[in-house]
């Protein structure tokens, strides 16, 4: 399959089962997360797309944004398959996500890349914020986890 062969489509709603399959595959899936939750998950975003297989009709990727939809985006959740990579279908679905952002308006789009994808968001366009440090918040009940 080539990315022509693949439809990238903006939905509100899909099949959970194919999200959480598509989460699991990056190894973002919790089990403690709720499936029932995908429909509030994809509401809940600015934009979700999703790549479609036509043959099978099943979702291969996926990317959403996350935004207010006036000033700033962040593309998250970027994942295609494993059998489906390499084949154009994560840069057509981040091409989609720009497209939708730059559409409205919104041009400081950002995304934080998982290590060694760099070079897949930079070929795109996305440049290293130099001098910004990527940080997340841990509550105190995680960090006495840790």
């Amino acid at each position: 399959m080539t990315n022509q062969d693949t439809d990238i489509k903006f939905v509100d709603s899909w099949s959970k089962e194919d999200i959480v399959e598509l989460y699991k595959s990056a190894n973002w899936w919790k089990e403690s997360y709720d499936p029932s939750a995908i429909k509030q998950l994809i509401t809940g975003s600015f934009a979700f797309a999703v790549a479609v297989d036509p043959s099978s009709g099943k979702a291969v990727g996926m990317g959403r944004i996350i935004s207010d939809g006036i000033s700033d985006a962040y593309i998250q959740d970027l994942v295609v398959l494993s059998e489906h990579r390499r084949k154009g279908i994560g840069k057509q679905l981040v091409k989609a996500l720009l497209d939708r952002c730059l559409s409205k308006g919104i041009t400081w789009i950002g995304l934080i890349s998982e290590p060694g994808q760099d070079g897949f968001y930079s070929s795109i366009g996305f440049k290293t914020m130099n001098n910004h440090i990527p940080m997340i918040y841990q509550s105190e009940e995680k960090n006495a986890l840790n």
